[in-house]
């Protein structure tokens, strides 16, 4: 029985993948468009390199379709614009 449960517990996890990284692309694809636009809007000049290096991992882990690290890359920028 508890095979049974464990195989169910791995079968959810599994069908709701698929979920968690159609939301982390669309989060990835949203934050680059947020660092796109605060670069256009004249940052501070001391948050334009920090803005730049993190939009280019953004997107360089966009096309590798690491996520995750798109999204930490978003946070940096976040972090460099103080919010």
């Amino acid at each position: 029985m508890g095979k049974r449960i464990g195989l169910a517990a791995l079968l959810g996890l599994l069908l709701t993948a698929p979920a968690v990284a159609a939301d982390d692309a669309s989060s990835c694809a949203e934050g680059i468009g947020m660092i796109r636009d605060a670069l256009a809007s004249n940052p501070p000049d001391g948050a334009v390199p920090k803005l730049r290096k993190a939009l280019r991992n953004a997107e360089r882990e966009q096309r590798e379709g690491e996520f995750d690290e798109c999204l930490d890359a978003v946070g940096d920028a976040r972090k460099a614009l103080g919010r």
